[in-house]
């Protein structure tokens, strides 16, 4: 396939593999071997390119899903996706439409579907593809994939996060916050955080971060502070505001530059209702150049 045909298709197979896979890496992974396995079969018997690599990368991201459920299982704290930042400029965040099914909350909730459950959602809810595609895709029978596709319908709805902020809100909202710490202004913490504000700190063991989530405004602003401070006393962190998988948001950096961590806020009537902070380094590199100080060596070290 040539240059063309591969930026034309890229786009689709990345915004389904990392709906999927929830990493940048694998899904990066995942529609190369996609592409490599297209041409080996040769393109002359292939009626819709589109479709046939549609199919396959579903069908590689189910597998890959299948093989790393005991990974993901034995997963050191809390797991969250790799985040896209919309403003980085290094392409995986251009490849993937920007909207609520990009969200961390929501690519966390995927994950208590089966691989092929996420596969028939996303195809359908997401893609629009019809069930005659969708059952080639993931090899089963179109009125199983109807099932299947209310099944995972009605389960995704019962625990979709609530949250809805324009870009201008959501920045306003960062800018506030940023203010807010700067100043070491509680009041205005406590006006911008909802009483029952929730963070999830996914460190992977490899960074100095909170294992399990913190619950209540009054816990997390604690836990903000103390965390403000160590880094007071390590030399300073720098945060700018980012647009993190459609979501407003931080990128922390320590003091030379080198990338921490990148925080997205879920946002609901101007109020922070979740704090999702990824600092696991092995979930940053495609971001930027990673901090050398703060991040762990090996997980649980």
């Amino acid at each position: 396939m040539d240059g063309t045909g591969y930026a034309e298709y890229r786009p689709l197979m990345f915004s389904i593999a990392y709906r999927m896979t929830g990493s940048v890496s694998d899904a990066e992974d995942i529609v190369q071997e996609a592409f490599l396995r297209m041409a080996r079969s040769g393109t002359g018997d292939i009626a819709s390119p589109r479709a046939y690599l549609a199919t396959m990368t579903t069908r590689l991201a189910i597998d890959h899903l299948r093989s790393a459920r005991v990974r993901r299982e034995s997963y050191v704290g809390t797991w969250l996706p790799e985040p896209l930042l919309a403003d980085d400029g290094r392409g995986p965040a251009e490849q993937a439409e920007m909207s609520d099914s990009l969200s961390l909350a929501f690519l966390v909730l995927l994950e208590s579907l089966s691989p092929v459950e996420r596969a028939v959602f996303l195809l359908r809810e997401v893609f629009g593809y019809g069930y005659d595609e969708i059952a080639s895709a993931v090899g089963k029978s179109e009125p199983n994939c109807r099932q299947i596709f209310t099944r995972g319908r009605r389960h995704i709805d019962e625990g979709r996060p609530r949250f809805r902020t324009s870009r201008a809100e959501g920045e306003e909202l960062v800018r506030r916050f940023l203010d807010a710490v700067a100043g070491g202004d509680m009041a205005a913490l406590i006006e911008l955080i909802a009483p029952d504000v929730v963070f999830y700190g996914d460190s992977g063991g490899r960074s100095e971060a909170a294992l399990s989530p913190v619950y209540g405004r009054e816990q997390v602003i604690s836990f903000l502070v103390e965390v403000i401070r160590r880094a007071d006393q390590r030399g300073g962190v720098s945060m700018r505001p980012a647009w993190i998988n459609g979501q407003p948001g931080l990128v922390t950096c320590d003091g030379d530059g080198g990338l921490i961590g990148v925080i997205a806020f879920d946002v609901l009537d101007g109020m922070v209702q979740a704090i999702r902070s990824v600092v696991n380094p092995d979930k940053l590199r495609h971001v930027g150049p990673l901090s050398g100080t703060w991040h762990l060596g090996e997980p649980g070290h």
